[in-house]
């Protein structure tokens, strides 16, 4: 069995809401549950039940109730969930109007910005006012190209009250990966900043505002932040007006939220874009809802007196999913920055000066602090902070272990698994059960998952595809500009006819029901037909002191695959032919044979996806001969040029 590295007080049980749902469920439903195994299997033995007895138990706002709650849980795609309920996403994160904080915002620079949940209404209440006086009505979309701060959780907020689809990308990504994505959908309103910072320098992107907007022939309005506070100059936008001057100047005002359908959209979510241009997934307002209330209440157990802070940008969907967190009535702390700067430290410094609670990150920035030697527990005091939330791409192991030795002792570490697909998790944590070192604690309720093995069976102790045999709330209702379903098929279901295929290679644990994450099946290595999860590789890597970072790709090589190595190295390391034989050696003996590659190769940076996964495909498709058909969808693109120079050596 896998190493223990937590395990829940009696205190922390009993406190949790997840102990209160059971309850709540043994009084609703005539059962007698007591811990999270039986709740689990209840959830997607009887999923009707579980989804009508959670939306109860959440609280949802609605002026009219559902009359059915899913037509066929196991038609997928189609399946109707809530018929005719009638609620407003915005009403339920705004139900609170009191003068606790519900948004600190915190840049590299020493602004700080607090406001309370009255204002933050307020503000909500005067925007909305005017984009309905610009003439947006429900379904029109409304896009944001943004920094992660105040003003961009208003906006999202003002255009869900009205019924108009969001969609936003983050202010450092470039202007074609911008224009590929918002610019499918033929927005009415741009939200924007004049600016934003990173890594101590000032980029002003009102050029690329100007360009952007030049492409949105459908644009009413260019609606500009100051992200300094001083006043942008908006000369060279036609249309564009500051934020402050386009708030209606009424106060007490009072929202109009539209009652709409639970299936009515709500936001627009982008596939990464590194296969080619991306997908629009269109995903609607009650089901991100519940899911969203599921995975915060009783997956992150989070409650009113809550500090919730995440590393991310609103080109992720965890900017969507920590925002539904002010339906909980906590405070967010909203972050815009590299989260290393000016040192490593720079997050842990918020996290013990803003009493965070909950504190949430990437695998890479934890590889990152284990990989240069960082221990937060020595320098800052995290008395508060009693949760981590992990996600992104897979943690070895060793990170786990690493945020138990040099973070806390006594955190829980919440490692969880799904997708921008459904907003949501797959995997996901939950305060009443044990952590496990390398291991997601195991499924979320009422995702019925298995691993189905290269015949479509499910298995138990091996690795196989991660599956969904049932509907969810938040899948998708369609892609944008897929009248025939064609692109929403091929994405999930043309593997297993009827049956959700993720994409993620696994495995599930008969001893603890925990899951392991080993990669995107489709970067699965080959060798001698042999399949290997890249993260096998990297979580052996990760034990090396001399490596900060390692890509594995697949390259077919005379009839076979072979595989492909690329290191990138701490400072003062090289890769001279001892570290190659190191490496080969470590990987042969505590890995296997098949996992050692037949090339290495150091390189200044590792490919990485806006939401910060590994990007095996473009390096794969160009060590095989194909094109990378959108190198704007990577945070670092230029960095695809240094394995370019490579081709010649790797195909000799």
């Amino acid at each position: 069995m896998a190493k223990l590295l937590w395990k829940p007080t009696e205190e922390v049980k009993n406190t949790a809401n997840l102990t209160s749902f059971i309850k709540h469920v043994n009084s609703k439903q005539g059962k007698n549950f007591s811990g999270y195994d039986e709740l689990y299997r209840w959830s997607v033995d009887s999923i009707a039940d579980f989804w009508s007895t959670l939306w109860d138990f959440l609280q949802i706002k609605y002026s009219q109730k559902y009359t059915e709650i899913v037509d066929d849980p196991f038609k997928l795609p189609g399946a109707k969930w809530f018929q005719d309920a009638k609620i407003n996403f915005a009403e339920n994160l705004l139900k609170y109007r009191d003068s606790n904080t519900a948004l600190i915002f915190k840049g590299e620079s020493a602004i700080i910005r607090e406001i309370s949940y009255e204002q933050l209404y307020d503000s909500v209440a005067r925007l909305s006012k005017s984009l309905r006086a610009l003439g947006v009505k429900p379904g029109d979309r409304v896009v944001a190209y943004m920094p992660n701060m105040v003003e961009t959780v208003m906006a999202m907020l003002a255009s869900a009250s009205i019924g108009a689809i969001w969609a936003s990308c983050s202010a450092e990504v470039g202007l074609e990966a911008a224009a590929d994505r918002l610019c499918q959908i033929e927005p009415l309103v741009l939200f924007t900043a004049d600016e934003y910072l990173y890594k101590g320098k000032q980029f002003d992107i009102l050029s690329k505002v100007k360009s952007l907007a030049e492409r949105m022939p459908s644009l009413k309005k260019v609606i500009v932040a100051s992200y300094s506070a001083e006043e942008p100059d908006l000369k060279q936008i036609p249309g564009a007006i500051t934020f402050e001057d386009f708030l209606s100047p009424e106060e007490g005002l009072e929202i109009d939220f539209a009652q709409l359908p639970f299936d009515h959209p709500l936001y627009i979510m982008f596939s990464s874009g590194t296969t080619g241009k991306p997908k629009c997934m269109v995903q609607g307002a009650g089901g991100v809802l519940i899911n969203h209330l599921k995975e915060l209440i009783l997956h992150t157990d989070l409650k009113r007196e809550d500090v919730l802070f995440y590393i991310t940008t609103c080109s992720w969907m965890m900017w969507n999913w920590m925002v539904s967190s002010l339906a909980v009535g906590n405070t967010l702390l909203l972050y815009d920055g590299n989260p290393n700067y000016p040192d490593p430290g720079a997050m842990w410094k918020v996290i013990a000066e803003h009493n965070v609670s909950v504190f949430g990150c990437s695998a890479s920035y934890l590889n990152y602090l284990k990989s240069v030697g960082y221990n937060p527990k020595d320098k800052y005091n995290l008395s508060t902070l009693r949760e981590i939330s992990q996600t992104g791409s897979a943690l070895s192991a060793e990170g786990f272990e690493y945020v138990y030795s040099e973070i806390k002792t006594d955190v829980w570490f919440n490692s969880i698994s799904g997708g921008t697909d459904i907003n949501g998790c797959f995997c996901a944590g939950n305060p009443i059960s044990p952590v496990f070192a390398g291991q997601l604690q195991g499924p979320a309720l009422g995702m019925k998952i298995a691993v189905y093995d290269d015949n479509g069976k499910p298995v138990t102790d091996h690795k196989g595809e991660l599956v969904c045999e049932a509907s969810s709330p938040s899948m998708p209702l369609y892609f944008w500009n897929d009248p025939d379903h064609k692109k929403y098929q091929e994405a999930y279901f043309n593997v297993y006819p009827g049956i959700w295929r993720h994409g993620d290679y696994v495995l599930k644990y008969s001893d603890t029901g925990g899951y392991t994450f080993f990669g995107r099946s489709d970067s699965v290595l080959q060798p001698s037909g042999v399949r290997i999860g890249t993260a096998e590789i990297y979580n052996h890597l990760d034990k090396m002191e001399q490596i900060l970072d390692s890509l594995a790709i697949g390259q077919n090589w005379w009839g076979d695959q072979r595989i492909i190595l690329f290191v990138k190295l701490g400072d003062g390391y090289h890769l001279d032919e001892n570290l190659i034989k190191e490496i080969k050696s470590s990987l042969r003996e505590n890995v296997s044979p098949r996992h050692v590659p037949a090339l290495i190769y150091a390189v200044p940076e590792i490919p990485y996806t806006l939401s910060m996964k590994k990007v095996e495909s473009a390096v794969t498709n160009l060590v095989n001969g194909l094109p990378v058909t959108n190198r704007e969808a990577l945070i670092n693109p230029d960095c695809l040029d240094y394995y370019e120079k490579l081709l010649p050596e790797l195909n000799r």
